[in-house]
């Protein structure tokens, strides 16, 4: 039910503000095909008056053709208007309430999913949705008017050569549907292969530096290679199928026209009460009752295909949606509390198992453990349990089950640092505060605290970072970061592996930075034991298979000359 209503709500967007627009581009849909009616009658009437035969006058003709251009002008001025319009706006809605619900996602579950579900989405999906939906919306309305407008006045002029006109058009229409209905399938895998295009391309770009320290630019190039194959033959497929339902319902149209022509022809000859006028009228009218026919089934196609491109990534956003409850969230005051945690990431497979363990207000602790001990899924779970996480056991702000607290109360309380914090291209002062409005006093004391003072000193807070922070230190960027937290006073500040890309000396003076920080809870995972940075911190806990194997201060876990003995005596 949450994806269907998400798929209604991304619908919805295109006419949200925007139905002024959309019926003046109805109205200009409308107005053109009439006048391809209106065309076609003044050809008609035209050769009838120089037959002989006609109702008006050459003087009388010209007026009227005055007045069509006229009426031409209009409607095509009205489509040039109003169309355009209507498609950015619609577009910017889609997009951005695509985007909106993309940031209600859980942390935990979207640190898992591949982003080039949502890089598609908003990229190569919604330009085929443009294309394929909206625009030929209108495209749409535009044959159907003609359609019906033609069959009309066929009707009016000749029921007889009429019936022969829909007999023919019988054709197109069965070639049309006997191929259209492979068309949306084929959107779809193209979205699906622009996907797995999109996710290769990211990782080769994210993998840059490790490519070239292997020398792996030839498998590499290969990898890509093979995807960009994939991508295209999946288009070349569209385009080919495109292609065929296209020349199929030409082919089809014209053995149709021509067929109308010759009954036309011997009916005019014979005496039938048509005129040539009439056949002239009658052979330019098909080819607006054959071309909707022949077009109509690609045309509901796309619409399919660009449906089921909304449908998927409604699916997407709706699932691990981070909702959480309504009890609003304060500044912590006694601590969290974890009491017999377990969480799996696929059933059957526990990571964690009854963890259980109290942080206290104001107090920094260190969560240590070899890789794969759950340290960094313990930590990820405090961050999602304001988003209903899947787990078991309670995880508790102060009073207050994280499971019913609001999840912008919670998130307005703690603050995130991950290895690789994430930096936009502006500003440095535009990313310490987030491109928000803080007294010049704050954004003083939270630079001063996070030990960027050098930093603005040397390059100033209007210094551009460059794209994904280019321009900055890996303990810059971990400064940025640092600041942010402070300057949004949150109570509690989590860390995970910050300093594992930094050198000795930089992760050294992070970690102190942190460590430094007082009146906020701070919880870090940490791959290093550095024993000057394990003595300050307050309590460490120390994990091994998904439970807390030991706990204590440095001195206190060394003096057991157990595991976290053990652990630290091989790192140094």
């Amino acid at each position: 039910m949450k994806n269907k209503n998400l798929y209604v709500e991304l619908k919805s967007q295109f006419h949200r503000d925007n139905h002024v627009f959309f019926i003046l581009s109805v109205i200009g849909a409308l107005l053109s095909g009439l006048m391809g009616i209106a065309i076609s009658w003044f050809m008609g009437e035209l050769i009838d008056t120089a037959s002989g035969n006609g109702r008006w006058s050459i003087s009388e003709l010209l007026i009227i053709c005055i007045l069509i251009a006229v009426f031409f002008l209009f409607s095509s001025y009205l489509t040039y208007y109003a169309k355009p319009r209507y498609i950015r706006k619609a577009m910017r809605n889609y997009k951005e309430t695509l985007f909106a619900e993309l940031t209600k996602k859980n942390i935990m579950s979207f640190r898992s999913e591949s982003k080039s579900t949502y890089l598609s989405a908003l990229t190569n999906d919604s330009i085929s949705i443009e294309t394929n939906y909206l625009d030929k919306e209108f495209w749409f309305i535009y044959r159907l008017t003609l359609f019906f407008t033609s069959l009309g006045m066929m009707i009016y002029y000749s029921p007889l050569l009429t019936l022969i006109a829909i007999a023919v058009t019988l054709l197109p229409l069965v070639v049309s549907l006997a191929s259209g209905k492979k068309l949306s399938k084929a959107e779809v895998n193209v979205s699906d292969m622009n996907k797995s295009f999109t996710a290769t391309i990211t990782d080769c770009l994210n993998g840059f530096s490790v490519v070239k320290a292997f020398r792996a630019e030839e498998p590499v190039t290969g990898l890509f290679s093979l995807e960009n194959t994939k991508l295209e033959n999946s288009k070349f497929t569209r385009t080919s199928l495109q292609i065929l339902i296209s020349t199929l319902g030409q082919f089809a149209g014209v053995v149709a026209q021509v067929t109308v022509f010759f009954a036309g022809a011997y009916m005019a000859l014979t005496g039938k009460g048509i005129t040539a006028g009439t056949v002239m009228i009658f052979v330019n009218l098909m080819n607006f009752v054959v071309a909707p026919v022949a077009e109509l089934p690609g045309l509901l196609a796309a619409r399919k295909a660009s449906r089921a491109l909304i449908e998927k990534i409604a699916k997407s956003l709706g699932e691990s949606v981070c909702t959480g409850g309504s009890t609003e969230l304060s500044a912590l005051e006694k601590g969290i509390s974890v009491k017999d945690v377990s969480f799996s990431y696929e059933e059957g497979k526990e990571v964690l198992h009854d963890v259980s363990f109290d942080f206290e207000a104001g107090k920094s602790y260190a969560i240590v453990g070899a890789s794969g001990s759950g340290k960094s899924t313990l930590l990820n779970l405090i961050m999602s349990g304001a988003c209903g996480a899947g787990y078991s056991g309670k995880i508790r702000w102060d009073d207050t089950d994280l499971k019913d607290s609001s999840s912008d109360s919670f998130f307005d309380q703690v603050s995130s640092i991950d290895q690789n914090v994430f930096v936009f291209n502006s500003s440095i002062r535009d990313n310490i505060t987030m491109f928000r409005d803080f007294p010049e006093d704050e954004i003083k004391d939270a630079i001063r605290r996070s030990n960027l003072n050098e930093l603005i000193e040397e390059r100033g807070s209007d210094y551009l970072c460059g794209e994904s922070g280019n321009a900055l230190s890996g303990g810059e960027k971990q400064r940025i970061s640092i600041a942010r937290s402070l300057l949004k006073k949150s109570s509690v500040l989590v860390a995970d592996e910050i300093t594992a890309a930094l050198d000795s000396q930089t992760a050294y003076k992070v970690s102190s930075d942190i460590l430094d920080l007082t009146g906020i809870t701070r919880i870090v995972v940490t791959h290093s034991l550095e024993e000057r940075l394990m003595r300050r911190y307050d309590k460490i806990l120390v994990m091994r298979d998904g439970r807390i194997e030991e706990q204590g201060t440095f001195d206190e876990l060394m003096a057991m000359k157990k595991y976290f003995h053990a652990l630290y005596m091989v790192k140094v």
